[in-house]
């Protein structure tokens, strides 16, 4: 009687899953799994194990249909491999080595159990291809998702770490903003500003533009915004910071901040001082020169 593909590749598993499994961890430790130190061997070994258990079930059960829901165990084992990895720093191809390095051992088993059969053998085979190439692309899915779920939060929290607001004095508050501002950090920039206007209960708010690279129109109408909506809470802005090279890019852009500005911190601190009255002044010794 004829196997076909499906058959051949569910009895292999079936009878080889053992050596399937040797043959599998031997090649991923070869492929330097563990030199990165990120993982360790008993876990690949666990990892390994119930990754063929829930192939040997998904095909005695559904086939070579990775969508089916005999899968799903395996689909669910597979992503949390893939999170896992994301966020432990393994790289792309080592993620989908993990997946793509169990087709040698499997196509080996198929020849040692259909050998006699060449059809039933070069139909396993591509149905083992076929299957494995499916769940290595549903890994990779999975891994490039909590990449970038990795980028993304700590770009956020970057984000929050470069805008901090710094109490200078009672009622006054600095902004030192380094880097671009774009449409997203500028939301970060005003949350901050805003929360701390009011747990201050700030009179002025000081931005530093110093880090700044570069003032165009579109860093301008992210400065207007975070301006007004500081005056919406009742605290006057200074903007600091702006060096010759962008005074003159801001005339010749035609850009208009309508607000007051200093060269330097130092200067937007001294008119903060003196707009809330107070005045610094240099404190005399209080013991009188001695006599030459």
């Amino acid at each position: 009687m004829a196997v076909d593909g499906t058959a051949a590749l569910t009895q292999t598993v079936a009878a080889e899953e053992a050596g399937i499994r040797a043959a599998w961890l031997a090649l991923l430790k070869a492929g330097g799994s563990l030199q990165t130190g990120r993982i360790r061997e008993a876990e690949l070994d666990t990892q390994a194990r119930t990754v063929l258990e829930q192939l040997r079930d998904g095909l005695a059960a559904a086939g070579t249909d990775v969508r089916a829901d005999a899968y799903a165990a395996l689909r669910d084992t597979l992503s949390e491999i893939s999170r896992s990895r994301a966020i432990q720093g393994f790289t792309p191809t080592d993620t989908a080595n993990f997946v793509f390095s169990l087709k040698e051992p499997v196509f080996a088993a198929i020849d040692r159990t259909h050998g006699g059969d060449p059809a039933a053998a070069t139909g396993g085979t591509w149905a083992a291809s076929h299957l494995l190439d499916a769940l290595g692309l549903h890994t990779m899915e999975v891994f490039l998702a909590g990449r970038e779920e990795v980028i993304g939060r700590q770009g956020q929290e970057i984000a929050e770490l470069s805008t901090p607001v710094v109490r200078l004095w009672d009622g006054i508050l600095a902004l030192p903003l380094i880097g671009t501002l774009d449409s997203a950090r500028t939301g970060v920039v005003m949350e901050n500003l805003l929360q701390a206007i009011v747990d201050e209960e700030a009179e002025i708010a000081i931005i530093d533009i110093t880090g700044v690279p570069t003032v165009d129109t579109l860093v301008a109408q992210h400065l207007l915004k975070a301006i007004a909506a500081a005056r919406l809470m009742g605290a006057d802005c200074i903007v600091s910071g702006i060096r010759p090279q962008i005074a003159q890019t801001m005339v010749h852009l035609g850009v208009e901040l309508n607000v007051v500005s200093k060269s330097t911190l130092a200067d937007a601190f001294a008119l903060a001082l003196k707009r809330t009255g107070r005045i610094v002044t240099r404190r005399q010794s209080a013991l009188s020169p001695t006599a030459s």
